[in-house]
């Protein structure tokens, strides 16, 4: 089942829908954190309702728009870790971005001008269905709702101006995600996925996500110790090698250019970059 927070054309309010077998979107009621199994399973009757709207005809905005947490996962494959001559973690590396970066497929990568070094990253995102605190690697995928298909946008002179990463990485509009999110159900390995990133229709970022260091389980239980989850909350997983900062010569992302990340199963997300 796909999932979607949408609008309509000429209207500002953010509805929640599933998306038919036929590319159509029946609304649905209820908030969008509800996303544990009892709430999918209701949803999953509407996939056989009248469509209340085309897919093609609305707006779309982050899966989840009002997230609670997006916490991101630094270096979790092997070739991304070789390209910054860094050695594989022992520990998952974790940062964070803030609601702000929130957007949807087919909306706007924004160029503030703010940096001169804007970069992709492909990354598979995780979306937690229910309460996790202090849960185990063997019961972790009990917690997750779905996946979604994302962009960990970063602007690299920001990030190594620094040694926290934080503010390259939560300029507004910095986490386009969607364009939905499916739910774990039609992904029954999420570790087994072809990744990739396009820019302008050039292939950059061309994996898997078997190469993840630090596998879905391991990082929802790792965060729950700590950290309550809520549902709603995001899981950015990390990001392959072939980012643009780390190419010779680098690809840097610029006015116009249109990005694709593409995950097997779960979705083709498109963000044209614009300046302002």
């Amino acid at each position: 089942m796909r999932l979607v927070a949408y609008s309509l054309p000429g209207e500002s309010q953010v509805r929640r829908g599933v998306v038919t077998r036929d590319e159509a979107i029946v609304e649905v009621p209820g908030d969008f954190r509800a996303l544990g199994e009892n709430d999918l399973a209701g949803l999953a009757q509407y996939q056989a309702v009248p469509a209340t709207a085309q897919l093609s005809e609305v707006t779309l905005h982050a899966p989840v728009p009002n997230a609670g947490k997006i916490l991101c996962i630094g270096m979790n494959y092997a070739d991304h870790a070789a390209e910054f001559n860094l050695d594989i973690p022992a520990r998952p590396v974790l940062f964070a971005k803030f609601n702000n970066t929130l957007t949807g497929h087919n909306q706007p990568i924004l160029d503030d001008g703010v940096s001169k070094a804007l970069d992709y990253e492909a990354e598979l995102a995780v979306v937690i269905g229910k309460r996790a605190k202090k849960v185990s690697e063997a019961e972790a995928l009990d917690y997750v709702a779905g996946y979604v298909t994302a962009n960990d946008v970063t602007a690299r002179d920001i990030q190594h101006s620094s040694s926290q990463w934080v503010h390259g990485k939560t300029l507004d509009g910095f986490c386009p995600l969607g364009p939905w999110l499916i739910t774990k159900d039609e992904v029954p390995d999420p570790h087994n996925l072809a990744i990739r990133c396009r820019v302008n229709g050039v292939t950059l970022q061309d994996s898997n996500t078997n190469q993840l260091i630090f596998r879905i389980p391991a990082l929802v239980s790792f965060l729950s110790q700590g950290i309550t989850l809520e549902a709603g909350d995001i899981i950015l997983t990390g990001t392959p090698g072939g980012i643009g900062y780390a190419r010779n010569p680098q690809v840097l992302l610029k006015n116009g250019d249109v990005v694709e990340i593409e995950i097997e199963k779960v979705g083709l997300l498109q963000n044209t970059v614009l300046e302002r």
